[in-house]
């Protein structure tokens, strides 16, 4: 087990990529120009370079998605692609087409994203095989599946511990395709699974109606690293592509914090360098959530759905007591502040909202003025969704990150040297010929040396300590201390890059068997190169990919660990006795009933915890 750990922050560009870095990850992961998993979030060459640059600097890894599946003609402008994130230094990619391994790549460390259905030990012992380095597990497994993962393979696991949650497995999920050729596959997800739904039975009734019956809380693990840790994870992966600047500086600083107390117990390290500085206390109640859920970790518990709404809710304040005029009496504890967000569910069950004008605390609570009052009424229970205050903290917020160094400058026959020595044990040595003259003034030139020395301007080092190592004071000017440091450091940086750990990459190319003969659709064989990987590796029938125009109707189009029965309360878990239908659950077959009066067949299988949607 690796004692060098990787918190993994999302960077939607190059802004919030170098936000990341600040706040303290020790990698991020960034969209490609194209053939991303989230087709907005592509970014130039340029950018990426760039924040190849600032990452390294601090070694700290960049690495990018190149995660959709492929058609034959996009092969090669793939490679293409991968070739030239190589040549910027980009320290691996995250793939999901096996098309890629047979393709002529640079020696590029590839990861196996969670596209892929890293699931079970089998599929990721058997990526190992191939040369993938590291993989992204499913969001749906629990500690002990982690666990028999990490015996199976050496492989470094990346899992996720924050963020949105995708409610099929990944990689297995063609609603969007299905229902308007929009493939999540191919980086274009509509996210249906965020859409109201009403669930019938069999017979036509309406069990529950206009629900967002697919959509799920946002996944917070933060309580779990150890036993993460435990597990054998090394990476903890923030998810927020989408998200803002103000989320990947919070939610970073937020586990940035976490994380160190917990390796600070261990012993263990980080695997970058630095110490990052915010200015403000970090908390992931204040930036968009839709609540939390450690979803199957620890098994099936809680129900995860978000259910009433997939927008951001936030904290609960209190209960409207009376409506008077141009405002209203909120009895909570909480403090308002102008610009803050409330919201409220109304009678139909649709969230509505508005902005605090003015807040002012009266006896029992707080007199808010509204910027609109339509909705409010007595006995309504509220909620703040935007905290004025505290994300303009966020907003207004310069994290920076230090590498830790000491100097030590030593007289010399003929002149100074001065050596640099950093947190990480790199060091440099910036020699000045020139002639020695004794300080009329010994302490004057003593602090006037330390104090030269240990300003480190712009540069990514913060001095920790400074040592004269002199037989007597010298005077040296003020010019010729500042020009020593600025070589001593630079050199420093020079030795820093040479001596960066760099991931080992490479496809391996072998005929292992694969641990199935057979692929049908789920598969996701879409190219030419991705069925010869697979015949090459012993499977001898090969379905194509949905996106290859397959006819859907009647096929499975996600595959979920969560369960509608399960989140409604309409399954305990246990078979009814004797195997009789117990006389709360409504007779079965069930249906996901969508606005266009699409319905989807829901299919379960209780013996895995599994449930499918049919189109």
């Amino acid at each position: 087990m690796d004692d060098r750990v990787e918190l993994l922050a999302p960077a939607g560009d190059l802004e919030r990529g170098i936000a990341a870095i600040d706040s303290g990850a020790d990698a991020v992961y960034i969209g490609a120009p194209r053939f991303g998993a989230r087709v907005k979030a592509g970014n130039s060459l340029e950018d990426i370079t760039a924040l190849v640059q600032h990452a390294h600097t601090f070694w700290a890894r960049v690495y990018v998605t190149v995660n959709t599946l492929l058609h034959d003609h996009e092969l090669p402008a793939a490679v293409a692609l991968i070739h030239q994130l190589y040549d910027a230094g980009v320290d691996a990619v995250i793939i999901q087409d096996v098309g890629l391994l047979m393709c002529d790549l640079p020696p590029i460390a590839l990861i196996a994203s969670t596209q892929m259905h890293n699931h079970t030990p089998e599929r990721v012992a058997f990526l190992e095989q191939t040369g993938i380095r590291r993989a992204i597990l499913a969001r749906e497994l629990s500690l002990a599946q982690i666990r028999a993962i990490r015996a199976a393979t050496t492989l470094e696991l990346e899992t996720f511990v924050h963020g949105a949650l995708c409610v099929s497995y990944s990689g297995q999920c063609y609603l969007s395709y299905a229902i308007g050729g929009r493939s999540g596959n191919r980086g274009e997800c509509a996210q249906p699974c965020r859409r109201r739904y009403t669930l019938v039975d069999r017979d036509g009734r309406t069990i529950v109606a206009d629900r967002h019956l697919l959509s799920l809380r946002d996944l917070n693990l933060a309580e779990d690293l150890d036993a993460l840790l435990d597990a054998g994870v090394t990476s903890f992966k923030i998810e927020g592509r989408l998200k803002d600047r103000a989320y990947v500086v919070n939610v970073v600083s937020w586990y940035r914090q976490r994380l160190d107390r917990v390796l600070t117990a261990r012993g263990w390290a980080r695997s970058s360098s630095g110490r990052s500085h915010v200015d403000f206390q970090p908390d992931v109640t204040k930036t968009f959530n839709r609540g939390y859920t450690t979803y199957f970790l620890h098994g099936r518990g809680e129900p995860p759905g978000a259910i009433e709404s997939p927008k951001m809710v936030g904290e609960y304040l209190g209960t409207v007591k009376v409506v008077q005029g141009d405002a209203f009496l909120l009895g909570t504890v909480a403090g308002l502040n102008n610009g803050d967000g409330l919201c409220w569910f109304d009678n139909e069950g649709d969230l509505g909202g508005t902005f605090v004008n003015e807040a002012q605390p009266v006896r029992g609570g707080v007199r808010v003025v509204p910027q609109d009052l339509e909705g409010i009424r007595p006995g309504l229970q509220v909620y703040r969704n935007r905290d004025q205050v505290f994300l303009r903290q966020v907003e207004r917020s310069q994290p920076h990150r230090e590498i830790a160094v000491d100097l030590r400058l030593e007289a010399t026959l003929d002149g100074f040297l001065l050596r640099a020595r950093d947190e990480d044990g790199n060091s440099a040595i910036a020699p000045l010929a020139t002639g020695k003259e004794p300080a009329l003034k010994p302490a004057q030139a003593e602090a006037t040396a330390r104090r030269q020395l240990s300003k480190t301007g712009d540069t990514p080092f913060a001095c920790t300590k400074v040592e004269l190592a002199w037989d007597q004071p010298y005077f040296l000017p003020v010019s010729a201390l500042n020009a020593l440091r600025r070589d001593a450091l630079d050199r420093l940086e020079a030795a820093r890059e040479a001596n960066r750990p760099r991931m080992p990459g490479g496809v391996v190319q072998n005929d292992v068997p694969y641990p199935d003969t057979t692929l049908n659709y789920r598969g996701n064989v879409l190219n030419r190169q991705a069925g010869a990987f697979y015949r090459r590796h012993g499977v001898t029938d090969i379905e194509p990919a949905a996106e290859s125009g397959l006819a859907m109707a009647g096929r499975v189009v996600m595959r979920l660990r969560y369960c509608v029965k399960h989140q409604l309360g309409l399954c305990d878990g246990r078979p009814a006795a004797g195997g009789s239908q117990r006389p709360d659950r409504p007779p079965e077959p069930l249906y996901l009933v969508d606005e266009q009066d699409h319905h989807h067949r829901l299919r379960f299988d209780c013996a895995t915890c599994e449930m499918e949607v049919l189109y």
